[in-house]
């Protein structure tokens, strides 16, 4: 069994981040987002992996390299246009040949991997496996009807009146069969090739597309509030651990990492918080739910529920919170000026102005 991982698009929802940056790299608790799923596969017992990319390619294969560092084979197949995801079913098949294989999404997370997911696919061995969970608003998702007998009878792409509550969850698992699913079908209105008209045409050729609903953590971290939220909840699972220096005068509280070389002084940390190798914290406050990448500084300030990527400074920030603060970036107090009122006024106006 193979694994195909995608890591093209071009991250829309969460620039201006992903303007410097693959969104499949934006750190959660410190760790890419793509990392976690590379992990997951590997710990199902795959070994060859081929990742999709896009115009981030190069930044991918930096950070993903051969994948020998996660036990893997990693064969990068580009894609010139992000054009689906049953389109990067199609140009990779000659990588994936007559094999099963699971099908990823980069930028998704699922809290306790996918083991028993591939092994119940191997066990019954489908022509299709979906993975189901539960939505408020399902008409941003792939949407999924079931029959009485639990089958699934019916899929829609966003549809705008949702016939169920069960959207498609960023893994999918697949016998050869998909190949000429996918060949078979028309790009949609909006010029993709969709995986649900793929697996739609499964089921009308009356072939076997079998699902799970999930009841456990899933997100897609396109977008700030679900990268917070994955962070939050990667945290909750921390090991705590103390590489850096931590003076007298702070005070640790809950579960917090810090980081080899990183300088803790005068602050108060309360986790579950990450403190990135080589950064300094100074004199500040780093709430709950926080992670702090490397070779960051934090002087004189609050911040907690938020991200910062490495080499990022706080200097001064009386408060912070919910944040995605990307590179390099320098955060310091509005400069003060004497209190004014700027006015243009016209004829007979009348103007009360508080003291």
């Amino acid at each position: 069994m193979k694994a195909l991982v995608l890591s093209g698009g071009a991250g829309t929802r969460l620039r201006p981040i992903t303007h410097t940056s693959a969104k499949q790299l934006v750190p959660v608790a410190n760790k890419p987002v793509l990392f976690y799923g590379l992990e997951a596969i590997a710990e199902a017992g795959i070994r060859e992996v081929g990742i999709v990319v896009g115009d981030t390619a190069p930044e991918i294969e930096a950070a993903v390299g051969d994948g020998s560092r996660f036990g893997l084979e990693v064969t990068y197949i580009p894609q010139l246009s992000p054009l689906g995801l049953a389109h990067a079913v199609l140009i990779a098949q000659e990588f994936l040949g007559d094999d099963d294989f699971v099908m990823y999404l980069g930028d998704n997370f699922i809290v306790g991997g996918i083991t028993s997911l591939v092994e119940e696919f191997r066990a019954t061995r489908p022509d299709a496996q979906i993975l189901l969970t539960r939505v408020p608003d399902p008409r941003a998702f792939g949407v999924a009807e079931l029959d009485g007998t639990g089958r699934v009878a019916n899929l829609e792409e966003k549809p705008a009146e949702p016939k169920s509550d069960l959207a498609l969850v960023g893994v999918y698992l697949f016998t050869p069969a998909v190949h000429e699913a996918v060949r078979s079908i028309e790009p949609s209105a909006r010029g993709e090739l969709e995986i649900t008209h793929a697996l739609q045409w499964l089921i009308d050729q009356r072939r076997m597309v079998s699902s799970t609903v999930i009841s456990g953590y899933w997100k897609d971290t396109g977008n700030v509030a679900d990268m917070l939220e994955v962070n939050r909840s990667v945290l909750e699972l921390l090991d705590p651990s103390d590489e850096g220096t931590v003076d007298d005068a702070t005070e640790i509280i809950g579960r917090v990492r810090i980081g080899e070389g990183a300088v803790v002084r005068g602050s108060r940390i309360v986790g579950p918080a990450i403190i990135g190798p080589r950064t300094t914290v100074e004199n500040s406050y780093i709430g709950p739910s926080t992670s702090i990448a490397e070779n960051c500084r934090v002087t004189d300030s609050e911040i907690e529920y938020s991200i910062v990527l490495s080499g990022s400074s706080l200097n001064g920030v009386r408060r912070v919170e919910a944040s995605l603060i990307g590179r390099d970036v320098e955060i310091t107090p509005a400069p003060s000026i004497p209190a004014a009122h700027r006015l243009v006024l016209g004829d007979h106006s009348r103007v009360q102005i508080s003291g």
